[in-house]
């Protein structure tokens, strides 16, 4: 209802025909100065100037056709939801990326005229995974089959939102600004699904895997719980599609889009560099049969910049799960694949490299593949499982319950009303 905690943080029953979508955009900073690239000092943009017209409406296009693109990809994991509790994540997560692609397309309809409202037609007419009409990110047209893909995707790929929409809040273009600013605040919710889903189905499999002695995979599969191996893949899997969203590791858009002010780093404004000008970065590349560092302009390595400060943070979320199953006594560790694995963009694209990071022949690639990444038989067992829950306060077997309700409320409070 507005952007301060008391407005958005509302838990009520919604009917969903009476849901309605907002456009929300932080309060202006008054005298809010450019505070990186060639326009630096100068005061923030309330108007498209038209020299960077056609390279911002791009911007918002690409970040505005991923927010239907997840509700299109998640539509039908309701029908298989392992609680009421996962339901109800399930229906805020589709219902804020829904008011993001509004949030996108109230700037395309507000300041860019004919063209910003053809392009907004556009994002209706495209669909996840479509052969002729396809989402413009390919990790967007991936299946999101069962509830641990949803769980990885809201950790891994939500995050990269996080990193996006916090370069795009330090646009100078105002209204971008002040709308993504707002959108983090719901984007931290989308990573808190991921992260205690994929942790709560850690304590179900290591309580199993400690109740009948064993790490055998057969006997946990017939136990009817995820084995570890499995969430392994499933990690590399998303992990390895999604830093590929951050694009080519050398990118002179990603430079124009930081000299013109259009889209800056990570937390930009914390940083004390000279804002890129002049500096290096190192990115991978193959050379004789080996990984190695390569010094390039930082300007020019800007996405790298950016998937180097997603990795770090993403390697927090897996730690915190490996303590659950340190907790339980168990000698398995989850792991970050290297980031030249299983890489389809930039100098690392369609190299083979294991998750560790050696550089692999075709021949070891083909006979390990199944062991690094999720198999038809990984995944026609995970789905296996996908029953569908909607007792209040009852759990599917292969996932534990949360620690602690939504807003406070007991475990088998009634999040969702069945008409």
């Amino acid at each position: 209802m507005s952007v301060d905690p008391q407005g958005w943080a509302q838990f009520g029953h919604v009917k969903m025909p009476d849901y309605r979508w907002g456009i929300f955009l932080n309060p202006a900073e008054q005298d809010r100065k450019i505070h990186f690239g060639d326009h630096k000092g100068e005061g923030a943009w309330q108007d498209v100037p038209g020299e960077h017209r056609a390279n911002l409406r791009r911007i918002i296009v690409t970040q505005g056709d991923t927010e239907p693109a997840s509700v299109e990809q998640q539509r039908h994991l309701g029908l298989t939801c392992p609680s009421q509790y996962d339901l109800r994540n399930l229906f805020q997560v589709n219902v804020e990326e829904g008011r993001h692609l509004w949030a996108m397309v109230y700037l395309l309809h507000r300041y860019f005229g004919r063209d910003g409202r053809e392009e907004a037609e556009a994002l209706l007419e495209r669909r996840s995974g479509n052969a002729d009409n396809p989402r413009i990110l390919q990790a967007f047209n991936e299946k999101t089959p069962d509830w641990l893909a949803f769980f990885m995707f809201t950790y891994s790929t939500d995050r990269d939102g996080k990193f996006q929409l916090c370069a795009l809040a330090e646009s100078s273009f105002d209204p971008l600004a002040r709308t993504t600013k707002f959108m983090l605040t719901e984007e931290a919710h989308h990573m808190f699904v991921g992260e205690s889903g994929v942790s709560r189905v850690i304590q179900r499999t290591v309580d199993a895997m400690n109740q009948l002695k064993t790490d055998d995979v057969g006997k946990l599969r017939a136990a009817g719980v995820i084995d570890l191996p499995t969430i392994q893949r499933y990690i590399n899997f998303h992990f390895s599609v999604t830093i590929d969203l951050f694009g080519a590791d050398q990118s002179s858009n990603a430079a124009t889009f930081y000299s013109s002010g259009l889209k800056g780093r990570y937390e930009e404004g914390k940083r004390t560099d000279d804002h890129a000008q002049g500096q290096n970065y190192k990115i991978l590349e193959v050379a004789n049969g080996q990984l190695q560092g390569k010094e390039v302009p930082m300007l020019n390595a800007l996405n790298e910049v950016l998937r180097d400060d997603y990795i770090t943070d993403s390697k927090g979320g897996v730690e915190r799960w490996n303590r659950v199953i340190e907790k339980a006594g168990i000698p398995f560790k989850l792991t970050v694949p290297h980031k030249a694995f299983h890489r389809n963009i930039g100098t690392l694209s369609g190299v083979k490299v294991s998750p560790d990071g050696r550089v692999v022949s075709d021949h070891e690639w083909n006979q390990k593949v199944e062991q690094w990444l999720p198999s038809d038989e990984d995944r026609a067992y995970v789905a296996s499982l996908m029953g569908r829950v909607t007792e209040a306060g009852k759990f599917a077997n292969w996932i534990a319950p949360p620690v602690i309700g939504i807003n406070r409320q007991p475990i088998d409070f009634e999040y969702v009303r069945f008409n």
